[in-house]
């Protein structure tokens, strides 16, 4: 990790810690299939994935797989996640993320509906759905031995409040980071509670990972879009479309480039899932400067530089190597 990573991280746990510490499967929707042998590239060869399952990755760039987290886990995260809501914890670098349109919470109810939590690396029993074996065997699958968590969400989808600011956009997650290569790059989704097209499951399009990053900005949507939902531009709408529906526990795993987004929550109840990105501790940094990703650069770097006062000194990769954690063998350059 850079000084300036390091410096940032040092700086964060400062501000944001309370005073005394301070001072102290397929789905049945249609998707592609291939029934020859070929080359796979976008898997290893450990054992665990079925032939079916990593020709499936293949052809489409996820895989789900269900019941992979146990209901007591999924009920422990929900617990820290009210906990936080509730501002009985306080967590060092949290972004927490309101929607633009909900003016009711679930649980304070003077304050706008949390719609994300985003960088919950410090809270030590959200970050532990990060290091469940369950989730890490799987991700070996994708990344090698070596595994860094570099991305942590959970995501509370609210119910719409007609606006339908509830979206996300169709994006694709490539676009928010500045490492590669994208091949050992993956995300773990884990459904919180029972996901279908009524509260807003996600939505992918099979195939997609195989092609580039594309330009990504916000959409110009009528009701409004929250903050850092970035869309993609230029994808073709008619492309096959698959909802996946998905049970409590049930845990999707997809590719950087694969296009997805969310519909609308159309229920009365809240939405929750929790995600983490991974990569392969090999993996690298580049610089965005003069490709599609620069407009996310600027605005993350201006996020950093007015809520932690640190001018210019602190780069796009800096806000990303402070978030990392290794979480299975060795951190080698990332």
């Amino acid at each position: 990790m850079s000084r300036a990573a390091e410096r940032l991280r040092l700086l964060i746990n400062h501000l944001d810690r309370p005073p005394a510490v301070i001072g102290a499967s397929p789905t049945s929707a249609q998707t592609s299939t291939y029934s020859h042998p070929h080359k796979l590239r976008y898997t290893f060869d450990n054992d665990l994935l079925t032939p079916d399952q990593r020709l499936f990755f293949e052809i489409n760039g996820f895989v789900l797989i269900k019941n992979l987290v146990s209901e007591e886990d999924v009920d422990m995260f929900r617990k820290e996640f009210e906990r936080i809501c509730r501002r009985e914890v306080k967590v060092p670098g949290l972004v927490v993320m309101r929607d633009v349109a909900i003016s009711k919470s679930e649980f304070v109810q003077d304050q706008k509906a949390v719609s994300k939590l985003q960088d919950f690396q410090e809270d030590t029993e959200l970050f532990r759905y990060c290091t469940l074996p369950e989730i890490l065997k799987y991700v070996e699958c994708f990344t090698g031995p070596n595994i860094m968590a570099m991305h942590t969400m959970l995501i509370n989808k609210p119910p719409d409040a007609g606006k339908k600011t509830s979206r996300h956009p169709m994006h694709q997650d490539l676009h928010y980071f500045p490492f590669r290569p994208a091949d050992r790059i993956v995300c773990s989704w884990t459904a919180m509670e029972k996901v279908n097209r009524q509260n807003g499951c996600l939505v992918v399009l099979p195939g997609t990972h195989t092609g580039t990053l594309k330009e990504h900005d916000y959409p110009e949507w009528e009701g409004g879009v929250n903050k850092m939902y970035h869309g993609v531009r230029g994808y073709d709408p008619q492309h096959p479309r698959v909802h996946l529906e998905m049970e409590k526990g049930d845990t999707v795993f997809f590719h950087p480039l694969l296009i997805h987004g969310s519909g609308m929550n159309q229920t009365e109840g809240f939405r929750k899932a929790i995600s983490c990105h991974y990569a392969a501790g090999d993996c690298y940094y580049i610089d965005v400067k003069g490709t599609t990703q620069e407009n996310i650069e600027k605005e993350v770097n201006e996020i950093a530089t007015k809520k932690y006062d640190v001018g210019n000194e602190i780069t796009f990769k800096d806000t990303w190597a402070f978030r990392g954690r290794l979480v299975q063998g060795e951190r080698i350059s990332m």
